[in-house]
């Protein structure tokens, strides 16, 4: 694999590289140059721009409970007509706003979900599989719907998430092949390939508010699942997506001066290039934005849009909202997130081009494999000297201050499952999660509790599955692997047992398993990728169940 070359250092990758650089000479190839067409796709507005101050008026006055419901709900006539009733008719005597919304709106529905009696938890799941699928082509969305339509079906999480997520999708893989549906997970890759060629990128989620931002980066990985299954063909399938997908997260890094950054890239001043996470609006989140508004005003001395584009680049982690981004490690006002070079977002770079590297091999452009793989061996020299703290683990670096971030996470593991890191470290690494993250019932997200849903005590099933992954690949680390594994699998059962359903995340410190809590919204249930995970973690560790 790519992968494990890369691990082992800059010598071994100089020499695949070489020897790829030959085989071109060899065979009198020429590669073709990479197309970055810079085509610009007309993005659908989000509710925030189609309803301006009536959207103002319904998420500041808290007409529903959770600032989604609106941004779902779906107009029942055009907006600007909607709109313009609105403002003729707020000043009346006896205008109630709710009522006006209720008139002029379909609100989202969450269906209930009833399981038969008497399910296992493997038979649960694959009832579930069904119940979680949409179909939602251009024919199926209504007119002026903040949903964005694709062309094949995909899996939602669950609960108020009533649309496909970016990184939720490898994680419901991984289960969904557990329960042969390998064809919703050629789906999904259809329709994320889909999304790139049209929008540039694969949007947090199918919704126009989603937009502006993406997540992390595991397309690359799904195309390594499929390839598993399917046959190395998928590599070249999705080729000038992966591609396409790398262009977006590199905008930037060519012409960025040295100590400085541009929407996704951080130029250090020796020269590197590493990745942050952005958004391209600095606005209240349409579906969280009296939250951000608050945050924004007790943020004294702030600039306000400031404090926006960092609560919306957490949105794009998939961590909103962690000590991991806070400036003091606990306050959610702090928030510095467009400051913070992140191991996991690098980790994810750094196997994206890899995998690209590979396609490009396999399409015989062995230039332009030679170009990802020096590519993926800068990077990785880049994760080992700039993200590696000597405390003993991986972690997030601060640009702007020039300093690592002295708060453990298991978002150090990240390397480990990417196979960029390096053996001794890696080695250090399992050791320090091992004494400072494992608890009763599986891994802590970090060793802060803050209340925000990214933090201790809760734990996270993609973060168990990409820990268990990362000790594995480095031979001798089972033990790891199998408390993180066996753990959060009790904890998960527990919680079946007594709740009936699989949730979105779990309280794995203390001797009583869970559901976990903080954050924006109620605990959520379904719930995609903790099925993934789940499916997984039986077959390795009860497969009679």
């Amino acid at each position: 694999m790519f992968e494990s070359s890369l691990a082992r250092g800059p010598g071994a990758l100089r020499m695949r590289t070489t020897r790829l650089a030959g085989i071109v000479l060899l065979a009198g190839l020429t590669a073709a140059a990479v197309c970055r067409a810079d085509v610009a796709a007309s993005l659908p507005p989000p509710p925030s721009e189609l309803y301006g101050d009536l959207f103002v008026a319904v998420q500041t006055q808290q007409i529903f409970p959770d600032q989604k419901t609106f941004v779902d709900a779906v107009p029942n006539s055009d907006p600007a007509t909607i709109v313009q009733l609105y403002d003729q008719s707020k000043t009346q005597p006896n205008f109630d706003l709710k009522r006006f919304v209720l008139a002029n709106f379909t609100l989202p529905s969450e269906p209930v979900i009833t399981p038969p009696a008497g399910q296992t938890l493997r038979e649960h799941i694959d009832w579930l599989w069904p119940k979680l699928t949409r179909t939602t082509t251009a024919a199926d969305v209504p007119a002026n719907s903040s949903l964005l339509p694709l062309p094949k079906p995909y899996v939602v999480p669950g609960g108020r998430f009533r649309e496909g997520y970016y990184w939720d999708t490898y994680f419901t893989m991984l289960g969904l092949q557990e329960s042969g549906r390998e064809d919703l997970v050629d789906d999904m890759l259809d329709d994320f390939a889909y999304e790139i060629d049209r929008f540039g990128h694969i949007p947090n989620g199918n919704r126009t508010y989603y937009l502006s931002r993406s997540q992390p980066p595991f397309f690359g990985l799904m195309v390594q699942l499929a390839a598993k299954a399917e046959g190395e063909r998928v590599y070249q399938k999705y080729l000038p997506a992966l591609k396409k997908e790398y262009a977006y997260w590199m905008t930037g890094a060519d012409t960025t001066p040295r100590g400085s950054a541009t929407r996704n890239v951080v130029v250090f001043k020796d020269g590197t290039v590493l990745n942050r996470y952005w958004d391209a609006r600095d606005t209240p989140r349409d579906e969280s934005y009296l939250e951000d508004v608050t945050t924004a005003r007790q943020a004294v001395g702030r600039n306000p849009n400031e404090v926006y584009r960092d609560l919306r680049a957490a949105a794009e982690s998939g961590w909103d909202f962690s000590s991991r981004w806070f400036g003091d490690n606990r306050t959610l006002t702090t928030i510095r997130t467009t400051s913070i070079v992140p191991v996991d977002l690098n980790s994810l770079l750094f196997s994206l081009e890899a995998t690209i590297a590979k396609g490009c091999a396999l399409s015989l452009d062995f230039r332009c494999a030679a170009d990802y793989i020096e590519k993926a061996e800068r990077r990785a020299s880049a994760i080992n000297r700039y993200l590696w703290n000597e405390n003993g683990y991986y972690a997030d670096y601060d640009w702007r201050l020039g300093k690592l971030r002295d708060n453990l996470s298991a978002a150090a593991m990240y390397p480990l499952f990417v196979r960029a890191a390096w053996p001794g470290r890696a080695i250090k690494t399992i050791h320090t999660v091992r004494d400072k993250l494992l608890q009763t019932r599986g891994l802590a997200t970090t060793t802060f509790q803050t209340g925000q849903q990214w933090d201790a005590p809760n734990g996270w099933a993609p973060l168990h599955w990409l820990t268990i992954k990362g000790a594995q690949h480095y031979v001798g680390n089972d033990k790891l692997a199998q408390e993180v594994g066996t753990r959060f699998l009790a904890d998960v059962k527990q919680v079946y047992a007594s709740d009936h359903k699989l949730v979105e995340k779990y309280v794995v410190e203390g001797p009583n398993a869970g559901g976990g809590g903080g954050g924006e919204y109620p605990l959520q249930d379904g719930f995609g990728w903790t099925n993934g995970v789940t499916l997984k973690l039986l077959d390795m560790y009860a497969p009679g169940e």
